[in-house]
């Protein structure tokens, strides 16, 4: 009984230890999307627009929906809907042990941590804030870092439960 409880308890503090890339992920994305977003309305808040290379440009804009700029009356259910989503990326960061899965769900804690910070202090009302946008490729709707965050999660997150075999418990064969 000893071998088991030490054997779980080693379990359970190297997933907490783990948990810890992910959290790492999750605050490196959000630092470097506070800070564009800030260089971003400080540098072009007067219609500047910065060519970088080909089609690259840095032109900002503010964007009260979703993705694409579409619905953008559906900002505050948006904003309440990516919270609920955060919380339960959480919840399932606690019980992954894959080094991948565990960044690539920061990513996306940390791009969406961002999209939601923008919604609640860059508005009047509930949820009322836009979203800074800025990268632009003009070839694609114009996005940020959060988002950068949230798409590269989104499909490593999906390339991992593709190519990963399934955990099997033992006598389960």
């Amino acid at each position: 009984a000893g071998r088991r409880h030490r054997s779980s308890m080693t379990t359970a503090f190297a997933r907490v230890r783990t948990s810890w890339i992910g959290a790492g992920a999750a605050l490196a994305v959000l630092v470097l999307d506070i800070l564009t977003k800030g260089w971003a309305v400080s540098a072009l808040s007067d219609g500047r627009d910065i060519h970088i290379i080909w089609t690259l440009h840095f032109a900002l804009i503010h964007n009260e929906g979703m993705a694409f700029s579409t619905g953008t009356n559906v900002g505050p259910f948006i904003g309440m809907l990516a919270i609920v989503v955060i919380g339960v990326l959480l919840l399932t960061m606690r019980k992954q042990n894959n080094l991948f899965s565990l960044v690539a769900t920061g990513c996306i804690i940390g791009g969406a941590t961002g999209n939601v910070l923008d919604r609640v202090f860059r508005g009047d009302g509930f949820m009322s804030g836009a979203v800074v946008d800025f990268i632009d490729l003009r070839w694609w709707p114009v996005f940020n870092v959060a988002d950068i965050g949230i798409v590269c999660g989104a499909i490593a997150l999906a390339y991992n439960m593709i190519t990963t075999k399934p955990e099997t418990s033992e006598g389960s064969e």
